[in-house]
């Protein structure tokens, strides 16, 4: 798979993962690990471009007496969600369009 294109989906995917509740790392690779395996090792990195973007932010919380940094999606990585739904609408469409020789093959 293209480089950039990965690296966008899994932009996306962690992302979607704290959509719906502020997480930390090793939460996130639970999460996602049904769908998509990622490493903690890869992950880091994706978290700290995704709030150098300002599409999520870090906060701080005590848990059985360390720090950990829980991240929180803001207006712009919802918005960046939806873009995203929109975009992949026309994804399928190329994909179809690529796949429609196959189909009449079978």
């Amino acid at each position: 798979m293209d480089i950039q294109l990965k690296r966008g989906l899994l932009d996306i995917s962690v992302l979607a993962a704290i959509k719906n509740e502020d997480s930390y790392g090793y939460q996130i690779v639970k999460d996602m690990k049904p769908y998509i395996e990622i490493s903690e090792s890869t992950l880091y990195p994706i978290l700290r471009r995704l709030e150098a973007n300002e599409l999520l932010s870090v906060h701080s919380m005590e848990h059985n007496g360390r720090l950990r940094k829980y991240y929180h999606i803001t207006a712009a990585g919802l918005e960046r969600i939806e873009a995203f739904k929109e975009e992949w609408k026309e994804i399928v469409s190329i994909y179809k369009f690529v796949v429609r020789e196959d189909e009449y093959n079978e």
